[in-house]
């Protein structure tokens, strides 16, 4: 019997809701959600540039945590090895596909009478930060990245030289590495890197004048604050692999460097990324800086494909 109330303010409801009154206001909602479901199908993309390459030969496999693809020219390779870190949510087999940068970059070398180097590409996941090890769990990836290098070349066979190319998350990781051992390192490409003049341990108001000075998204910044957090306990343990506090120690022996970033980086990285080069330039340590007029990791691809094979 206790149904039988309910069932009549359904009813009730129903009657409401069928007066003309709230007719009118459900067949707008009606009209305006379909006109807004068919808008974004019309918008929607449907599809993507892609480059046309000769894919190089790919051989993959692991070494505990690291995961690593081996990428060869077909026409043959120069003997260098270039170790490329990705950007935050790729992963190791990123250097064929042909609608990402990796692609321009291999288009680019076709295209030239030179042989490219051998390519390595690594990750320990879709996110991650080369630190020494410290308070935090996660860190330590920089004393192991090292560690397993030689078992690599052991594979690949000796390397005439090591380069180092990243972009985004990875332009800061070839940073870190090549600044934090650069007797092991001949040349770095860094783009776009998450390079801040500031620390991820300042004030909350010295992060927000950051942002407003720089343009960058707050979310983006919340991002990369706790990553940053992940990997580092505190301010002391971010000085040891921020680039601007390693290049202080930097001089002309040090590892080339190519420096890239677009001016409205919504990361806000070209604020720090122009330091940098800076502070590199007045070291002595041989670079090329590349500011853009574009987003984050807008990228001069010649420049870039002619420095890694120079």
């Amino acid at each position: 019997m206790s149904a039988l109330p309910n069932t009549s303010k359904l009813r009730r409801a129903a009657r409401l809701m069928m007066t003309r009154r709230y007719r009118y206001w459900l067949i707008a909602a009606t009209v305006a959600a379909l006109i807004y479901y068919g808008w974004g199908e019309i918008t929607r993309t449907r599809g993507a540039q892609k480059v046309s390459i000769r894919p190089a030969e790919e051989a993959c496999g692991t070494s505990g945590s690291l995961r690593y693809c081996i990428y060869r020219d077909p026409r043959g390779t120069n003997g260098d090895v270039l170790y490329h870190m990705h950007g935050r949510n790729l992963d190791e087999r990123i250097w064929n596909d042909d609608t990402y940068l990796t692609a321009l970059i291999q288009s680019e070398w076709q295209r030239r009478p030179e042989l490219p180097p051998t390519v390595v590409t690594l990750s320990y996941g879709s996110t991650w930060l080369l630190t020494p090890k410290g308070q935090k769990a996660d860190s330590g990836l920089l004393d192991d990245l090292m560690a397993r290098l030689p078992a690599i070349e052991a594979r690949i066979g000796r390397p005439r030289r090591r380069l180092l190319l990243g972009e985004s998350m990875g332009g800061l990781n070839v940073l870190i590495a090549g600044l934090s051992y650069p007797s092991r390192f001949a040349e770095v490409a860094a783009l776009c890197p998450g390079v801040y003049s500031i620390s991820p341990f300042a004030s909350l108001a010295t992060i927000g004048a950051a942002m407003q000075r720089t343009g960058a998204s707050p979310k983006m910044i919340f991002g990369v604050w706790m990553m940053a957090r992940r990997y580092a306990a505190n301010d002391a343990e971010w000085q040891r692999v921020s680039p601007l506090a390693l290049i202080k120690r930097a001089g002309p022996s040090y590892p080339a460097l190519y420096l890239s970033n677009g001016l409205y980086d919504a990361y806000g990285n070209f604020e720090g990324s122009q330091l940098l080069a800076a502070r590199a330039h007045a070291r002595g340590v041989r670079m090329q800086w590349h500011p853009l007029y574009g987003g984050h990791c807008a990228t001069d691809v010649a420049s870039l494909a002619a420095f890694l094979i120079s």
